[in-house]
């Protein structure tokens, strides 16, 4: 792998407007935040990257000045590589995440860089992302629509399998009774074909997690996301395990090494780290693996833009498996302008990209009346 050395970092930050908005347990998206990142070598080569900031509103801009503040340390450097870089930098910011109490934003800065300068180092050496990472080659890989809201969630479910779409998430932890009842509507619309999880965001107890998977026994969900806190006690995630007939999965809120410990307790079956979250390519596609090795199925999860899909896209091709990709259905400009018609959804698959990189240039022309900052 050929060195990198930095010559400059940029940083913008965007809003999307909303028609409808998207209720989760926690909170209810008003617009569609996007935070990206751009590096450029000092051969002119450059890569792009995505900074999670979905949550709370005043996240990407935020998250955005982080980016351009903290990458000019890698101005003027030298790497052997991304990997090197992340593990650097993510060194040189341990003191200031205990001195300011902020491991999220950071955390999701450094992945922001990571995905930039994997993009950049792929894109100069011509090759796709996935195959760059050391991927078998690979042409489509399954995805599932996310985001669907508990008002009414089986039309929506239904005009999306109408657009190709086999597989869909249905966001629940508001009222148990209304949550069952709207899986029940999905399965009884979609059809007994049709793969159908579901996405507590953490709202439960142990005993109303076990509630819950008692009373689902009969929809055939494929997993059960975030039943309980991200941080509740090992033997309470066993206890649910055992209980529950409906596999377990988690991650989005995980960092470094509770990846490890997770995939070694056995509670979750399905592995879902965020790329623009925590790791960027780096930690994720580590993760990605060992979860495959261990038998997991990998589903990184996402709820970003578009450079944070293809982010997703390539490390799940990269690291093979079952995996699913999560594939958000909801207008996005900041999804849509960036990716096009690059991901068309054809019998619950998407096309693995074949260009350098990501896969895609992007033109922020079109995103200039939503920019709310640059560096």
């Amino acid at each position: 792998m050929s060195t990198i050395q930095i010559a400059r970092v940029e940083a913008y930050a965007f809003r999307f407007p909303m028609a409808t908005p998207i209720k989760v347990a926690f909170g209810t998206f008003r617009d569609r935040p996007m935070a990206l990142v751009r590096v450029i070598e000092r051969d002119g080569s450059e890569g792009w990257g995505d900074v999670w900031c979905n949550w709370p509103a005043v996240g990407a801009e935020y998250r955005a000045r982080l980016a351009a503040d903290f990458g000019e340390r890698l101005v003027g450097r030298t790497f052997h590589g991304p990997a090197q870089a992340f593990e650097q930098l993510s060194r040189e910011l341990e003191v200031l995440v205990l001195q300011t109490g902020e491991p999220g934003p950071v955390a999701a800065m450094l992945a922001g860089l990571d995905i930039a300068l994997w993009d950049l180092s792929a894109r100069r050496d011509g090759m796709p992302l996935n195959r760059y990472l050391g991927g078998a080659a690979r042409s489509h890989v399954p995805v599932y629509c996310t985001g669907i809201n508990p008002d009414a969630p089986e039309r929506f479910a239904l005009a999306r399998q109408g657009e190709g779409h086999r597989a869909f998430k249905l966001k629940i932890g508001f009222d148990m009774t209304r949550d069952l009842a709207n899986l029940r509507h999905m399965r009884e619309t979609l059809g007994p074909q049709a793969v159908i999880t579901c996405d507590a965001n953490q709202a439960w107890t142990l005993d109303e997690a076990k509630q819950f998977a008692r009373a689902a026994e009969g929809l055939d969900l494929q997993w059960l996301e975030e039943p309980l806190r991200v941080d509740a006690p090992a033997e309470q995630w066993t206890a649910l395990a055992q209980a529950s007939s409906t596999p377990l999965a988690g991650g989005e809120n995980m960092r470094d090494h509770q990846f490890d410990e997770a995939i070694a307790l056995g509670a979750l079956q399905v592995i879902q780290p965020d790329v623009t979250k925590w790791g960027g390519i780096t930690g994720n596609l580590r993760v990605a693996r060992a979860a495959v090795a261990a038998g997991k199925r990998f589903c990184p999860h996402y709820f970003s833009g578009g450079l944070a899909l293809l982010s997703s896209l390539h490390v799940l091709a990269a690291a093979g498996g079952t995996g699913l990709l999560e594939f958000d259905a909801h207008p996005n400009l900041g999804r849509e302008a960036l990716v096009g018609d690059l991901l068309p959804v054809v019998d619950g698959a998407v096309p693995v990209p074949t260009g350098p990189g990501l896969g895609v240039e992007p033109d922020l022309a079109p995103l200039q009346r939503y920019r709310t900052w640059a560096s």
